[in-house]
């Protein structure tokens, strides 16, 4: 890198590592929403919860849909 593009990429850095750092916090939210084991204890919460009476079935199925859809991605 010349010293010319070098003064004119300098400023934009920054930009590039918090550019970088947003992707890799959504690599691995994407990871952890997806992983088999945390979804299955999402659901087994959701399913305790409506077993102590806490929700109703209606909410149950949303919450479980909900779970579901952003486990798929879709």
């Amino acid at each position: 890198m010349g010293l010319v593009s070098g003064i004119f990429t300098w400023p934009m850095l920054p930009v590039k590592g918090l550019v970088r750092l947003a992707e890799m916090i959504q690599d691995q939210a994407d990871r952890e929403l997806r992983n088999p084991a945390a979804v299955r204890r999402r659901l087994e919460e959701i399913e305790a919860a409506r077993a102590a009476g806490q929700i109703t079935e209606e909410e149950e199925s949303q919450a479980v849909e909900r779970v579901l859809r952003l486990a798929t991605g879709r």
